[in-house]
């Protein structure tokens, strides 16, 4: 079984208080940084950039940074994240006019690459590029705001996703993002998820570590091998 990830989305966090919450939220059991940036064009939100992510790496954030860019055109700022600190980048297929050439670009960079779905993007890209991709990120909500419902449809996407890594032979993380909570992490995992990206349900409340113990709860449930 794949070692299962909690990544905090701090898009839920306090912008006042980012790097201390940043830190908090790692001190509390969070395994990585979820870092997600919108351009008010490919999605209806605007949110943070390269300079942010550089910022919390000067507040000593060295947790992984797992960027998730819902920009268009998204080449040109591959390298400003990278120079930035992030670990893995994440794009959407629409977003680029060569997915190949925007992997390669994040390849190159020195980061992990990610390719990302909206609930009704098709995982037939992956037909010509699972071998070249170190992450797949379903979208469990519509990107570009957060506190959202999960949408229940992606559970039978996360296992035709997993089953399509185990077909291919390759070392690929399974991220799932949106709607994440503890009474519906279990069933997403035993779809075959292995990173869940969490966001108000740890951060509107004052103890992250309660809500974050209570996930890993869940996750011990399962016992299903990928």
């Amino acid at each position: 079984m794949k070692k299962f990830l909690i990544a905090p989305s701090i898009l839920s966090a306090d912008f006042a208080r980012l790097g201390e919450d940043t830190k908090k939220v790692l001190m509390a059991g969070g395994d990585l940084i979820h870092f997600d940036v919108m351009d008010n064009h490919y999605v209806p939100n605007l949110t943070v950039g390269p300079i942010v992510c550089k910022a919390l790496r000067n507040y000593n954030i060295i947790a992984p940074i797992d960027v998730h860019l819902m920009v268009k055109p998204v080449d040109c700022i591959i390298s400003d994240f990278a120079k930035a600190g992030a670990t893995c980048i994440s794009f959407h297929p629409e977003a680029s006019d060569h997915i190949d050439r925007t992997i390669q670009l994040i390849k190159d960079s020195g980061c992990k690459a990610g390719l990302a779905f909206n609930p009704s993007t098709s995982l037939s890209y992956l037909d010509y590029l699972i071998d070249k991709i170190d992450v797949i990120l379903l979208m469990s909500v519509n990107p570009g705001f957060s506190n959202q419902l999960f949408i229940n449809s992606t559970i039978k996407k996360i296992y035709q996703a997993r089953q399509l890594i185990v077909k291919s032979h390759c070392n690929i993380q399974l991220e799932v993002d949106g709607g994440i909570k503890i009474n519906n992490i279990a069933n997403i995992a035993s779809a075959g998820a292995n990173i869940f990206v969490v966001g108000s349900e740890i951060f509107s409340t004052l103890n992250y570590r309660k809500v974050i113990d209570n996930l890993r709860q869940e996750l011990k449930k399962i016992t299903n091998n990928f």
